[in-house]
């Protein structure tokens, strides 16, 4: 059923104010499946219309699947929540059609500081090399992201997105499962053959399953506060450890749009959340930093408490977590929203095979071998990151501030300090989807990395375009020469010849390669092939490719 029939959305409204945006009341809508003498069948049940749940939704609609989004609320996000998206996650949601508008409101940024009490220790770029569409991150208040998300999914007929919809039982089989649906005029039930639960870090799914998420919660308690004022701060992520203004904790500052700025103050475990969020205690602390006549505006706050924890398992027969249900990590670099993006664009494409018959079930149990892994990996530095953050112990913050101290003046040091090591996707270097090198490669792009962009021309064409705008909804093969007479023969897969500026082939060429970067950062020689996962991750690469080689590859990403 057409989303745009059973959502009444007033789209001026998604393009509105922050105020308009998150004052949206969605209505509620009864459905069809409500009056069905039996449960509804649905192919594909998504639970949780937040960031992740929604570009899940998109890519499985772009890819020709059904999908039903339940959520249990009326409105979006309030409060400017996550706001850190990185240059990958726009990748991403550029695919899905909400990039450019996201990047437009959004702040883009590439450059850190780093201060240790009143003085400037170093900076860092996250983006120092040239030859990218998308900036390292932007800065969008989570209530933004999730209308452009929305507007796009109304767009699309093949999602049915149902507000006032809680999922309130689950029964699981073997060939899906049948949810309860509690609405404001009673319950209904309907059958999913997959339900992807993507229901945030308290994810009522999650207990509904029976399951739990392991992990370490951290002594400390953060102050977010939002704050709307004009300052000539410029457009860069600053961090304090034992600032003046805060002695003795950390402090970190980010611009939003719309001349709102997001301040975490650190506060100590001993800090009572319920106190700290009351304007009289929270004004003093940020006079303390911008000064006593700053012009200013409390927009919103919150206290939060560390914490990284994961499920035990993200796949549990037709049952699928992602997202903040599946695991979660203290926010300082930015991997909550993000990691979650990467494991809708993972699931997406491996669900949409298996529908199609083309794969076989267990390319969804892959899901859970690489986003676990990559799980870990943010866990990781997450976890080293407030370990440095919040030391514990007083060797801990003797060996924080000698690193601080030696920062100032060397390089070594600075690679030590950690203000929160900033989100980048996983390279799933393990997966058994990869096939591994038979010859020798430099650089990153390994099976198992996500490829980088690089900036490109269609021959005839003066406008530049990016190599990953160029590739195919399904895997893509990236030729470094022409493209060989059996690689038109594959199914379901893009053939893209790319050629250096001046070759006397390049009318022929599919893309030519304007600055050379595609094939330095590749590694590329003439004859050489990439194999590409529509998730645009690198799944194989050769000097010479043969017929067998590269169908044996296809083989093993889709088994």
């Amino acid at each position: 059923m057409n989303a745009m029939s059973t959502t009444a959305i007033s789209l001026d409204a998604l393009r509105g104010s922050a105020a308009d945006i998150q004052s949206i009341q969605i209505p509620y809508r009864r459905h069809a499946d409500q009056d069905a003498d039996a449960p509804a069948r649905h192919p594909v049940v998504v639970v949780g219309a937040g960031p992740v749940g929604l570009s899940l939704a998109i890519d499985l609609a772009q890819r020709g699947q059904p999908v039903v989004v339940l959520d249990n609320d009326c409105k979006l996000s309030t409060g400017s929540r996550a706001i850190c998206f990185s240059k990958r996650t726009l990748e991403i949601w550029d695919r899905l059609g909400v990039g450019q508008p996201m990047v437009d409101k959004g702040v883009s940024w590439n450059l850190g500081k780093v201060f240790a009490r009143d003085q400037s220790l170093y900076q860092f770029d996250l983006l120092p090399e040239a030859g990218h569409e998308r900036p390292a991150f932007i800065n969008l208040q989570q209530y933004y992201a999730e209308a452009y998300l929305v507007e796009r999914a109304l767009q699309l007929p093949l999602i049915d997105l149902r507000w006032h919809n809680k999922v309130t039982a689950l029964a699981p089989r073997d060939d899906g499962a049948e949810l309860t649906v509690e609405t404001p005029e009673g319950e209904y039930r309907i059958d999913a053959q997959w339900v992807l639960a993507c229901d945030g870090s308290r994810s009522p799914l999650r207990g509904l399953m029976g399951q739990e998420s392991h992990g370490r919660i951290f002594r400390d308690r953060f102050l977010i506060a939002d704050v709307k004022m004009h300052a000539d701060f410029p457009t860069e992520r600053w961090f304090w450890f034992d600032p003046p203004f805060h002695p003795g904790q950390s402090v970190l500052l980010h611009r939003q749009p719309d001349d709102v700025w997001r301040i975490d103050f650190q506060l100590g475990w001993e800090a009572d959340p319920e106190e700290e969020k009351k304007p009289e205690n929270i004004l003093p602390r940020i006079r303390a930093l911008l000064g006593k006549d700053a012009d200013f505006e409390l927009e919103w706050a919150s206290v939060y408490t560390f914490a990284c924890l994961r499920m035990d398992r993200f796949v549990h027969g037709r049952v699928v977590f992602a997202g903040d249900s599946a695991h979660g990590v203290s926010p300082f670099g930015a991997r909550g929203a993000n990691s979650g993006v990467q494991d809708a664009e993972n699931l997406a494409w491996k669900l949409d095979r298996v529908l199609r018959g083309q794969a076989d079930a267990a390319l969804i149990a892959t899901y859970g071998t690489e986003r676990e892994y990559a799980a870990d990996e943010n866990i990781r530095n997450s976890t080293r990151a407030t370990d440095f953050i919040t030391p514990k112990s007083e060797i801990s913050r003797l060996f924080r501030d000698a690193a601080l101290e030696l920062a100032r003046e060397h390089e070594f040091a600075r690679r030590i300090v950690n203000s929160g090591r900033l989100s980048v996707p996983a390279t799933l270097q393990h997966s058994p989807l990869n096939t591994p090198d038979s010859e020798v490669f430099a650089g990153s792009q390994l099976p198992g990395a996500v490829l980088s962009d690089a900036p490109m021309r269609r021959p005839g064409d003066s406008q530049t375009t990016w190599l990953l705008r160029a590739l195919g909804p399904d895997f893509t093969l990236l030729h470094f020469g022409s493209t060989p007479a059996w690689a038109r023969e594959l199914d379901g897969v893009l053939n893209l010849s790319i050629a250096a500026e001046g070759d006397v082939w390049t009318a022929q060429a599919d893309l030519l390669d304007v600055q050379g970067l595609a094939a330095q950062r590749l590694d590329a020689r003439p004859g050489t092939c990439y194999l590409l996962r529509p998730d645009q991750h690198v799944c194989a690469r050769w000097r010479r490719p043969d017929e067998a080689g590269v169908r044996a590859a296809l083989q093993r990403a889709s088994p």
